[in-house]
């Protein structure tokens, strides 16, 4: 199936969500037929004490943007919620722990390359 057809040919979301943006279902049902994405979305979502937009886009195979849309259509029926992702320091600059770990990525992906 194409991407587009799961969001309805809709590209953007009606509401902003960052790809760490923590989804949990509220238990509201949604009014009206939804899409089977739509239902492995709020599925997922409910089975799962929180999961991240980044992901239930790998979880169910689909580009971040459309789960966006899907998660979005959710959200405006109330059948699922977004917490904004919290940072441990508050969003400043990076840690000394985390520049470590990310110049190990780096080096990593370096051997790899």
């Amino acid at each position: 199936m194409r991407p587009y057809t799961a969001s309805g040919g809709r590209t953007r979301p009606a509401m902003a969500l960052d790809l760490l943006s923590v989804m949990t279902a509220t238990g509201v049902r949604p009014r009206g037929p939804l899409g089977a994405e739509h239902a492995l979305a709020l599925r997922v979502c409910a089975g799962a004490a929180a999961v991240t937009v980044a992901e239930l886009a790998g979880q169910l195979r689909l580009p971040a943007v459309v789960v966006k849309v899907l998660l979005s259509d959710l959200m405006e029926c109330g059948a699922v919620m977004a917490q904004a992702p919290r940072f441990p320091d508050g969003g400043g600059p990076l840690a000394a722990d985390d520049v470590s770990l990310l110049r190990a990525v780096l080096d990593g992906l370096r051997r790899r390359l």
